[in-house]
């Protein structure tokens, strides 16, 4: 019960997060950076980490306040 309410209140983060991550991960594989000098996008984790912090934000933008 707990976590329902949980996922209620945080639904825009959890699935812009989720969908960040996917995103990151994608451009990663069919993008990505070829001489592996990208701090970002040079590496797997951390394209999909950056990508799912920044879908997180993005959705929160559209959380209406009580």
């Amino acid at each position: 019960m707990m976590f329902k309410s949980l996922f209620q209140k945080n639904k825009l983060y959890i699935i812009g997060a989720v969908i960040g991550a996917i995103s990151g991960f994608a451009y990663w594989k069919f993008i990505g950076c070829q001489s592996g000098t990208c701090k970002i996008t040079s590496s797997p984790l951390n394209s999909t980490m950056y990508f799912a912090i920044l879908g997180a934000l993005i959705f929160s933008l559209f959380k209406k306040e009580k």
